[in-house]
């Protein structure tokens, strides 16, 4: 039964804690009840905002349409065969607690990916990653609804044309679809990807050898990483990190390494290298950074941070001194990786 509401706080929905209010507000639990929604007469021309977690979103003002926050939960094993397990998660239960269960059962893939906040439905439309893993190397299919037509419609891993922090439902289908279940491909057996970040020394630190080494031990390893260095939107307001990493044609990189010699860089094929953006803002001068209740945070370059009352344009404008910023100094865009809305 759909609980359609009127003039509901956005605050406790989105990470940042953005004070936003939406004019129209439902939350669907059901698949049926979202075919129900999309045939309201009354809703069909409104403008629609779909929430999962609300970690990947900056709300610039209030939303004046219907905010649809998907609610779909189940985690169900579809099929497996010798070597890999397929599971279907509903859109919206909590990324974290999937990758836990697959974690406990065994299922290899997810574990570099644990504590990343939001939902399942919304990790595919980000390719989310982290620590050497993204998404699409987990990914089988989805199934999605159509928010003008209702059709209900099976996405492919190649319909999704996954790209850096990129799907096509961040271009060419941006805002046509709700993603209502996804299936992921898992491993029996594990491959272990310990070389980026800090995993291996922080695995040294919690006494995991080579002999002992497992998906539960990295998973453990990767909470503790993010725990150290990401602020809990529980306690400050964010989301995460905010840009993207650049990659630069290699050329460009020799040439800023000459002139920054400690610059990190991790080579991508094709001559181009990926550069961590959370470097370039350090070195800009930015960490720490305050403005009023818009700021960078201490420990992390990369995470723009709300203490209280800033508002999305407040958090947005810092953004932009931070990309005029790095550009000056090392000629080198960077873009956001959050969804201004």
């Amino acid at each position: 039964m759909l609980n359609l509401q009127s003039h509901v706080s956005l605050k406790p929905y989105n990470t940042f804690g953005i004070d936003a209010n939406a004019r129209y507000w439902v939350e669907i639990s059901h698949e049926e009840d979202l075919h129900t929604l999309l045939q309201l007469t009354e809703f069909i021309d409104q403008p629609k905002l779909i929430l999962g977690g609300g970690s990947n979103v900056l709300l610039r003002h209030d939303f004046s349409g219907l905010v649809v926050k998907i609610n779909i939960q189940g985690i169900e094993v579809v099929r497996e065969d010798d070597t890999h397990v397929y599971l279907t998660a509903g859109a919206g239960v909590s990324w974290h607690e999937l990758v836990q269960f697959c974690v406990r059962q065994g299922y290899a893939g997810m574990e570099n990916l644990s504590l990343i906040p939001g939902t399942v439905g919304a990790a595919p439309m980000q390719n989310i990653g982290a620590y050497g893993v993204e998404l699409e190397q987990v990914f089988e299919s989805l199934t999605a609804v159509h928010i003008r037509t209702g059709e209900r419609k099976t996405f492919t891993h190649a319909d999704c044309a996954f790209g850096y922090r990129e799907s096509v439902f961040k271009r060419e289908l941006k805002g046509q679809y709700i993603i209502t279940s996804v299936t992921f491909q898992l491993n029996k057996q594990p491959t272990f990807h310990t070389r980026y970040g800090a995993i291996q020394e922080t695995l040294a630190e919690m006494g995991v050898s080579d002999d002992s080494l497992s998906i539960k031990a990295i998973s453990e390893a990767v909470i503790r990483i993010r725990r150290s260095k990401l602020p809990d939107p529980a306690q400050i307001g964010n989301a995460g990190s905010f840009f993207k990493n650049p990659e630069i044609p290699k050329a460009q990189f020799d040439a800023l390494k000459t002139e920054f010699p400690d610059l990190p860089g991790y080579p991508m094929g094709d001559d181009v290298v990926k550069i961590p953006a959370g470097w370039l803002i350090e070195q800009a001068g930015w960490k720490g950074y305050r403005s009023g209740d818009a700021g960078v945070h201490t420990k992390q370059a990369l995470v723009l941070v709300n203490y209280g009352n800033a508002t999305g344009d407040d958090i947005l404008a810092l953004a932009k001194q931070i990309q005029e910023s790095v550009q000056a100094k090392f000629g080198v865009t960077i873009t956001p990786e959050v969804n201004v809305i």
